[in-house]
């Protein structure tokens, strides 16, 4: 069939488009990387589908992630783990990528009567996932869904979680569609809009349109819809994580909170701004750091993986898992930093830069590790 050719503008544009998909959607290397395994794991609550890059390193932890609604692991986290100072971080890990059920590209439809896991029940299921891949220990990584299920999965396992980098987390039970849903008033309440008011504000729909429908487009045609109808159905019955800030002296060993240090990340703009806030005074002081990210909005891990990566590494470096011969060698590269470091104890402060950051602690953030 002839395609009439594109003219100049259209074919700019379109290329630009390419160019920004290509960046969220497809796995690409600066560095010679293992080649990336996939698994359907068995476990108590059904088969899992997840991505396996490398392979358990010593004792060192392995990176785990779980998306949100409406993406999977690529659309979610390619941007930020294609970013090179990302890569040169996961060079030291194993990094497992968990998509939730009936969410991975080209996945079937479940069939009729099916019983969705719980978002209890998705947390329940990363335990047979460490088993079957000879995980000891996990850092992970959440957006989202996927930031409750991983705060669900460490206050039911603290021995396997060595740490959490949680975005957009809600700890809340409230059911996001009865948010979303007003905040559409006069727009056709379909799931992809609910799904879209979820990971945007009003103003970033509005404003970011190559960004908004490249995920619009991207959540409609290729995440199975009915399979997405169970995945929201169960995040919005989720149960409050009934988390607690502990109070020294009085019952830090039986209030039921994370005992892992944890960062806590938003965009300013993000809808999710409250829900995070509301999180981080539930937690330890002394082990939880809310960053706030300046001019950004629901997505930070797409729209400012470098902010993010940086965050990242001296996050990792904290526990002392990655030497600061390589942070400084990064930090240098990039011009500034999200932390100021402290060479006579290996620590890192946070501080403030350039308006590219609000960033919020209440205690020392994350402790140093062993060497």
């Amino acid at each position: 069939m002839h395609v009439p050719a594109l003219s100049g503008t259209h074919t700019h544009t379109h290329r630009r488009r390419q160019a920004f998909e290509q960046s969220i959607f497809l796995d690409f290397s600066f560095f010679p990387s293992p080649r990336l395994q996939e698994h359907d794991i068995e476990t108590p609550h059904g088969v899992l589908h997840v991505t396996m890059r490398g392979v358990p390193k010593g004792n060192r932890p392995v990176i785990l992630t779980y998306h949100d609604i409406g993406l999977n692991h690529k659309s979610c986290f390619n941007t930020l783990f294609n970013y090179e100072d990302m890569q040169e971080i996961t060079q030291h890990f194993a990094v497992v990528h968990v998509d939730a059920p009936g969410q991975q590209e080209g996945a079937p439809p479940f069939p009729s009567g099916y019983h969705y896991p719980t978002m209890d029940e998705l947390a329940e299921m990363l335990p047979s996932v460490m088993t079957q891949l000879k995980v000891n220990s996990v850092i992970g990584i959440g957006v989202g869904a996927g930031a409750y299920v991983l705060t669900r999965f460490a206050l039911n396992n603290p021995s396997l979680v060595e740490g959490l980098v949680l975005i957009n987390v809600d700890p809340c039970a409230e059911g996001w569609i009865d948010w979303a849903a007003s905040k559409l008033s006069g727009w056709t309440s379909n799931l992809v809009d609910i799904v879209m008011a979820h990971h945007f504000s009003t103003d970033e729909l509005t404003e970011n349109q190559e960004l908004i429908q490249t995920y619009r487009l991207h959540i409609a045609q290729d995440i199975n819809q009915d399979n997405l109808a169970l995945f929201c159905g169960s995040y919005q019955y989720r149960r409050d994580l009934e988390i607690e800030r502990p109070i020294v002296g009085l019952n830090e060993d039986t209030v039921n909170t994370l005992t892992c240090p944890a960062l806590l990340v938003v965009g300013d703009t993000s809808p999710a701004v409250e829900a995070v806030v509301e999180c981080n005074s539930r937690l330890n002081p002394i082990k939880t750091t809310l960053l706030k990210m300046a001019d950004c909005g629901g997505l930070p891990q797409v729209v400012q993986p470098g902010k993010l990566a940086e965050a990242f590494k001296y996050f990792v470096q904290g526990m002392g898992y990655i030497p600061y011969v390589l942070l400084s060698h990064l930090s240098n590269e990039s011009g500034t930093g999200l932390f100021s470091s402290s060479s006579t104890r290996g620590r890192f402060e946070p501080k403030c830069f350039c308006g590219a950051y609000v960033c919020q602690t209440q205690g020392p953030g994350t402790k140093s590790g062993p060497p």
